[in-house]
């Protein structure tokens, strides 16, 4: 079967997905137009401001996706994806600091302004290769991913599950979060890394860029998104879903667990280290609290509110959450989490199934008023 075939496939036998790609191709089309070509003094024009909120929110909806894939579709509870999102940020942010070279602050061509200011003499070996861009984006997607498979293979190798396995994958995320702080590990210390003017040459201020980033992120949020799709419809996938329902006793018939649940791992980790590389040049900034545990249990949030094991639920949570923060955070500052907290515990209580799940029942009911008012 052809991609075109199983794009087709996917959209005929799952309308939520086919709603999904519609919008999602619908804003990709109008966001960058109303931007660019829509006059600011015009009602329908969208500022680069929201454009860049926008496409922030697309890559937290993309990283929602990567934690339902493996949360609803393998029942492992990762609170650990904050770090794979921070490290393929980490990476983006260290080729957009190489990109600097004599703009900075001190001038240096090579160091970046925060290893002057701290008296280093040379690069870091670590930092070598950051300056070519196809180096820096295969680091995006092998440093998450190499640290979701050692990761993986000692936890699953060791049966970990559970609650268990929620609580080393924060203290994971939490570990790197100290590790990132201090300034000795070449990263930016507290401060992370900013500051950054381009990208492939081309000016990050300007409001064309932006556009173009904000293209970029819809379209790798469609195309993570029917890779996961395509996923969970194949084999892999109903073993995988098997191996959420009864662990055991797909055991007993044969699977090797193990790899099978290492290896959707290690992609649903590659996925957020493209978010967090995404994130970056649109955000402006990357520092070390990207690793805080809050933002872990935020992720979680997203994806129950949306309704996890649908993936477009996650894309929704994502969407929903992160506006109602915006909103809030800068209205009520200071009720925010405790509002996150209440919406998790009516989300938990009162709808199981998300947001996406009050669908159906919407739907059962608006047939039985019809059926009603036709008798």
């Amino acid at each position: 079967m052809n991609p075109v075939q199983s794009y087709r496939g996917l959209l005929r036998n799952d309308p939520g997905s086919g709603a999904f790609f519609t919008v999602l191709a619908l804003v990709t089309l109008l966001v960058p137009v109303l931007n660019l070509a829509v006059p600011e003094g015009n009602p329908l024009h969208i500022s680069s401001y929201t454009v860049t909120l926008l496409g922030k929110y697309l890559c937290f909806a993309l990283l929602a996706v990567a934690v339902d894939l493996i949360w609803g579709y393998c029942g492992i509870l990762s609170l650990g994806h904050t770090a794979f999102f921070a490290l393929g940020g980490y990476a983006m942010g260290m080729y957009l600091m190489r990109q600097i070279g004599t703009r900075g602050v001190y001038g240096d061509p090579v160091l970046p302004d925060f290893m002057v200011f701290l008296d280093w003499k040379e690069l870091p070996w670590f930092w070598h290769g950051m300056d070519m861009f196809w180096f820096a984006m295969l680091m995006v997607f092998l440093v998450p991913g190499l640290l979701a498979y050692v990761f993986g293979w000692l936890a699953f190798r060791s049966r970990v599950t559970g609650v268990y396995l929620s609580i080393i994958t924060q203290a994971l995320t939490y570990a790197l979060l100290l590790a990132f702080f201090r300034n000795e590990m070449g990263f930016g210390g507290n401060n992370g890394l900013t500051d950054f003017k381009e990208l492939l040459g081309f000016d990050l201020g300007q409001p064309g860029v932006r556009a173009g980033l904000f293209v970029v992120t819809a379209i790798s949020l469609g195309l993570g998104y029917f890779a996961c799709r395509y996923i969970v419809r194949s084999r892999f996938g109903r073993v995988v879903q098997a191996i959420r329902d009864a662990e055991s006793r797909a055991r007993f018939i044969g699977y090797r667990v193990e790899n099978y649940k290492l290896w959707l791992f290690v992609f649903s980790a590659m996925l957020a280290g493209l978010a967090g590389a995404l994130y970056v040049p649109q955000v402006g900034i990357i520092n070390p609290g990207e690793f805080a545990p809050i933002n872990a249990i935020e992720i979680v949030i997203w994806v129950a509110v949306g309704g996890r094991g649908t993936l477009y639920g996650a894309v929704v949570g994502a969407l929903v959450v992160n506006y109602a923060k915006t909103v809030l955070t800068g209205s009520f500052p200071e009720i925010w989490l405790y509002g996150l907290g209440a919406l998790f515990v009516v989300v938990t209580l009162f709808m199981p199934k998300g947001v996406v799940g009050l669908m159906p029942k919407l739907q059962g009911l608006l047939m039985r008023r019809k059926g009603v008012s036709s008798s």
